[in-house]
């Protein structure tokens, strides 16, 4: 197999979901996959290609932790693919503010890939090539009601991956986000409801979200995002975006040419019913 960008990847999210469905996807094809979480097994895996999975401890919502693990991963081996996969989500009418939830959901979706880029861009700049991938969500496309934080956490990638993607084109460093769709993994289970039984938006936040829920339990599996991320790995210009899914691209385009009332009247009703 070839490895256009050296087989030394380094990967954050990989305790679970799309991030560990990657990482083993990798690691099956022959890529040394540093796999960081914040609970990490404790040994490394050894696949019959050759390829392995060694574990990380990492916080990304904690600079000192970023810094540490990525002097320990750059003195091992010579990283050429970093990609985001860590993400959380919350669920609560946009006017509420819950300060702490708020701030956890920025710093591990958003500000989270900052720190972590911080330390390994240089690396991928100076050895003049490299691949930067960001899970992001087609969330960060729509206006989901009762999503508003975690929407505009994703929608923060979007322009975030873009605008370095400019920036690095000349240090032959790529930069990719990866849109994933409604995906059955535990981020489903372990998103919190941030919002009280006196609320007015209460019922409509239960029910919004429970029908996202259940999108989520008969969505794709985590492999789909998987398999669109290794063969961005195998492509030397990879797209600017790229979407998880033939019924997702379809969804995206056609946000595109309908009239913004009307993409909202959809939403609407298929979230809210009303």
């Amino acid at each position: 197999m070839k490895y256009i960008y050296g087989d030394s990847v380094f990967l954050t999210g990989g305790s679970s979901g799309i991030g560990h469905a990657t990482a083993e996807l990798l690691a099956e094809k022959g890529y040394i996959v540093y796999s960081a979480s914040r609970n990490p097994p404790a040994d490394v895996q050894k696949f019959n290609s050759g390829g392995e999975i060694h574990p990380v401890t990492l916080d990304v919502r904690d600079k000192e932790s970023v810094d540490k693990a990525a002097k320990y991963v750059l003195a091992q081996s010579d990283i050429g693919i970093v990609i985001h996969c860590a993400g959380v989500g919350i669920a609560c009418a946009g006017e509420e503010f819950p300060d702490t939830a708020i701030e956890n959901l920025m710093a591990t979706n958003f500000t989270g890939v900052l720190l972590v880029n911080s330390c390994f861009l240089p690396h991928l700049r100076n050895r003049g090539c490299g691949l930067c991938i960001i899970v992001g969500s087609v969330a960060g496309l729509f206006p989901i009601p009762y999503q508003s934080h975690y929407c505009a956490s994703k929608a923060a990638l979007d322009l975030y991956a873009g605008s370095i993607r400019m920036e690095l084109k000349s240090f032959r460093v790529r930069v990719c986000l990866v849109m994933p769709g409604d995906t059955k993994t535990g981020f489903t289970a372990a998103r919190k409801y941030e919002t009280v039984e006196s609320s007015p938006f209460y019922d409509d936040c239960v029910y919004a979200v429970g029908r996202m829920e259940q999108d989520e339990t008969d969505g794709k599996p985590p492999a789909a995002s998987a398999n669109v991320i290794l063969k961005i790995c195998e492509t030397m210009n990879p797209p600017a975006r790229k979407i998880v899914g033939i019924d997702y691209k379809i969804i995206v385009f056609l946000k595109r040419i309908l009239p913004e009332r009307v993409v909202e009247f959809l939403l609407r009703k298929t979230y809210i019913g009303l």
